[in-house]
């Protein structure tokens, strides 16, 4: 999360899901797999579809 404050009021914030930064690591890790195991890893990762785990 970022947020700008301006005379000590929130100027600005935007949100992210923590999980958003560890897609890029999914791809790695299914690099070389059979698409069966796909689904085991991707709940490996436990990552959120939707970006509403905040």
């Amino acid at each position: 999360m970022a947020l700008e404050l301006a005379d000590g009021a929130i100027r600005r914030c935007h949100c992210a899901d923590p999980s958003w930064h560890n897609w890029p690591a999914l791809e790695h890790a299914v690099i070389g797999n059979i698409v069966p195991d796909f689904p085991l890893i991707n709940k490996s990762f436990n990552l959120s579809y939707s970006g509403h785990d905040l």
